[in-house]
């Protein structure tokens, strides 16, 4: 975190993130755009709306922290996923230019955010409490994921070390505050050592960034398990 209250590193995730999210992006046709993505039940469309519309929700965020004025992310769950329907039927220019002009809109938000703003309470839409600072990485997540689920031949292996090991914790802290922990022992095969989680249980094996796509609920291909079956895993968000 600067002097000014912005939190560095995590801003640089989302500036890289976006940058990967937008290569990505420019790889598709018009005719891709209504094709599956990695998300299940979602097209690609759908995706590259709901990256641009929650640009819009996180402007929201900051409009609360900074005024103090409550302003949720989206009124309901059924406005928000409308929203996403109507997106994802726009052409593959506007589905762009919305990506675009809601990430520079984010930014300046972010910039313009005084330091004390950063420490205010905001809610995210599953209502969860959080200081205004972790937009940031809820927005850096959501680029490098989402990039990858656009199908366009993008891995978790493509992630900064530091985003696959912020990733993984994330899951595992959400999983551990609802109590629905998993017995088992995570061991990323690229890093120092094994992360026991809940009771002993199977150990899961495999590099980080394939780990992490597995927690993230993207498939276990690439890992191994001592009882020869992955575990059953809680949803993640």
């Amino acid at each position: 975190m600067t002097g000014d209250g912005l939190p560095d590193e995590d801003l640089e995730w989302v500036r890289s993130g976006s940058d990967y999210f937008a290569r990505r992006l420019a790889e598709l046709t018009e005719e891709d755009v209504a094709g599956d993505s990695l998300l299940p039940g979602w097209t690609r469309g759908a995706v590259i709306a709901h990256v641009g519309y929650n640009a819009v929700a996180l402007r929201r965020l900051c409009h609360w922290a900074r005024t103090g004025e409550e302003t949720p992310m989206y009124t309901s769950e059924e406005a928000r996923d409308a929203e996403i329907a109507r997106g994802a039927a726009l052409p593959l220019g506007e589905l762009r230019q919305l990506c675009t002009d809601s990430r520079d809109a984010l930014d300046d938000d972010w910039r313009s955010l005084p330091a004390e703003a950063w420490e205010a309470e905001v809610r995210t839409r599953q209502g969860r409490r959080l200081r205004a600072r972790e937009t940031v990485w809820m927005r850096a997540r959501e680029v490098w994921i989402h990039g990858v689920d656009l199908a366009t031949g993008g891995s978790y292996r493509d992630f900064p070390p530091a985003v696959v090991d912020r990733l993984t914790a994330d899951v595992l802290e959400g999983w551990a505050a609802r109590g629905e922990a998993v017995d088992m022992v995570l061991h990323p095969t690229d890093r120092d050592g094994p992360t026991s989680i809940g009771s002993p249980g199977p150990t899961v094996s495999g590099s980080a960034a394939d780990l992490a796509r597995w927690l993230t609920g993207r498939g276990g291909g690439g890992l191994e398990s001592s009882t020869g079956e992955l575990p059953a895993l809680p949803r993640w968000l």
